[in-house]
């Protein structure tokens, strides 16, 4: 028996949302529904996509690389229907976009996907840099649109902003790591732990913002740009990471198992977002890529 895509659709949802329950809640179906699914389609496919435990669900190393696959199969579906339920002239022309690191590969990459199959005759073109930069380039006419964070955007008067994701700080840690059991973990029980910095956007700024609370200066172990040294430094017990969730996964390049909890308190955000020229005539390519944006970001919150 080959998998569905309602099978694919209740198996994302019960990833997403860590839980069976929570699933079936968000779908408005049954638990026994997303249940059955579930299990169907672990049948179909030969492998155990979840954990089962007391606690819940915990996605696993196969499950996580069939996300990926299970996503982009229900992105091309929701595309396709999309470009048969009008008929759109053949759009052409130029767009220009920029990108801060740290959404370079997490919300970027699968926009501009989107965008290339609904567009693909658009020469697009688009640019890694700071936030500052990247602002200054809109500001005076060089990118028709930027996905950066939105958090600290500077010249506000200028520039126009659409809020795409909030995502909270979580605490990474290695898997058995003394921590990785706690109910509630405060800042206090991290005060004496190595800690593994990012130092793109406004992670480092808010890192340190968190960790003032201690009253202590913490232990910083290792500064990077880079994510993906952070979850291998993390997964292989160098050290523990204070970042945003939407740059969590829960393998490291090696395949170690990375853990990532809640900590208790009142603690920064991080705002992703569209931003351009405020009062400037957008093309229509730019719009067009908005418009992507946009439709993703409510798809998002329907399943939430």
């Amino acid at each position: 028996m080959s998998f569905t895509l309602r099978q694919l659709r209740y198996f994302v949802a019960v990833a997403e949302q860590g839980s069976v329950s929570r699933a079936a809640q968000a779908l408005s179906i049954s638990q026994s529904a997303v249940t059955e699914a579930v299990k169907e389609l672990e049948g179909d496919l030969g492998v155990e996509l979840f954990e089962r435990h007391s606690r819940g669900l915990t996605i696993t190393h196969k499950g996580h690389q069939f996300l990926r696959h299970a996503t982009k199969i229900l992105a091309d579906v929701s595309d396709a229907r999309r470009t048969f339920s009008s008929d759109p002239e053949v759009m052409t022309g130029r767009l220009q976009l920029g990108v801060t690191s740290l959404v370079a590969g997490y919300v970027l990459s699968d926009l501009l996907a989107r965008y290339r199959r609904a567009w693909p005759q658009v020469d697009v073109s688009a640019i890694e840099d700071s936030g500052d930069y990247l602002e200054h380039l809109l500001v005076g006419g060089e990118l028709d649109v930027a996905v950066m964070v939105t958090s600290n955007l500077r010249d506000r008067m200028a520039l126009q902003a659409e809020i795409l994701e909030v995502s909270s700080y979580r605490l990474w840690l290695p898997l058995g790591h003394r921590l990785a059991g706690a109910d509630i973990i405060a800042l206090d029980d991290i005060a004496s732990e190595p800690l593994i910095m990012l130092t793109i956007d406004e992670i480092e700024e808010n890192t340190g913002t968190i960790l003032t609370a201690l009253g202590t200066r913490p232990h910083i172990a290792f500064r990077t740009r880079s994510v993906e040294a952070v979850r291998s430094l993390v997964a292989t017990g160098a050290g523990i990471a204070l970042l945003p969730d939407l740059v969590y996964r829960p393998w490291s390049l090696e395949g170690d198992r990375i853990e990532s909890r809640d900590i208790s308190g009142a603690l920064p955000v991080v705002q992703v977002g569209m931003v351009w020229r405020r009062g400037s005539g957008l093309s229509q390519t730019a719009r067009d890529f908005i418009g992507i944006a946009q439709s993703q970001r409510i798809a998002r919150q329907r399943q939430n």
